[in-house]
């Protein structure tokens, strides 16, 4: 664990909880993380629950909101799109940017993900970008390859002061959802070759400093382990983020 990349665990809230079982969770979080300061915690609702949660956060809490997704323009006849004014009313500090969910079944684009990204750090939003490799890429050995890729185009027109406010998640598409983790040594190979890459892209001050999340089905039995590799900063956590001990007890194994 690097001593002066503080840890960051966001837990994606993805299309679950209504307002009322949005705010069971948080209030749950709030009493079994209230002593929690080593970490900085970011909880990603659903859109429709953003306000109340929001409401039970602020002032009273040091859980930080994020919201999974965001429109690349400001405004306009953009049926169905929220844009980062709107987030920025209910106090959203991250955004959640090119899941793997998202780059599959709405087919967004490495070029679109860098307009969202511009668009978050113009409203000083800190996005969380996703990148990673298919199961088919992993076996073809072209890890490493796509996850150039991803991220000179997802982080395109990025200055380095932006780049370096940005949060990365490296998410083997093989791995969210299904069980399967990647080992913690697969983790701190990919961790390894996105911030050597990163120095190349942005300079080598700004790749000590960018915190790069693992993502892909952590669990309290293995957030030790991972959050103890050398560039893994933090995690981007899916299911287990859905029940107030699961997500916690990976906050405190983390630390």
């Amino acid at each position: 664990m690097n001593k002066e990349r503080k840890l960051i665990i966001a837990g994606n809230w993805k299309m679950n909880k209504t307002v009322a079982e949005a705010l069971a969770l948080v209030n749950d979080l709030k009493l079994d993380l209230a002593k929690i300061r080593e970490v900085d915690i970011v909880i990603c609702p659903p859109f429709t629950a953003l306000e109340s949660v929001s409401r039970a956060v602020i002032g009273g809490s040091h859980l930080r909101l994020g919201a999974q997704n965001m429109s690349e323009h400001n405004f306009g006849a953009h049926t169905g799109e929220i844009c980062a004014g709107m987030l920025k009313e209910f106090s959203v500090r991250y955004v959640i940017l090119g899941h793997s969910e998202r780059r599959q079944y709405q087919q967004e684009s490495d070029a679109l993900i860098a307009k969202k990204a511009v668009a978050a750090h113009a409203a000083s939003l800190k996005p969380i970008v996703c990148v990673g490799e298919t199961l088919a890429e992993r076996e073809a050995g072209q890890t490493e390859a796509v996850l150039e890729t991803q991220m000179r185009g997802s982080l395109a027109g990025l200055a380095p002061d932006q780049m370096q406010e940005t949060i990365l998640a490296y998410e083997p598409v093989w791995a969210i959802g299904t069980g399967k983790t990647a080992t913690a040594q697969q983790a701190q190979a990919a961790h390894a070759f996105i911030r050597g890459l990163l120095a190349k892209m942005s300079g080598d001050a700004v790749a000590r400093k960018v915190r790069i999340q693992y993502g892909g089905s952590v669990k309290p039995a293995n957030a030790r382990e991972l959050m103890s590799q050398p560039d893994v900063d933090g995690a981007l956590v899916g299911g287990a983020s859905l029940e107030a001990r699961s997500f916690s007890d990976i906050i405190k194994h983390s630390i």
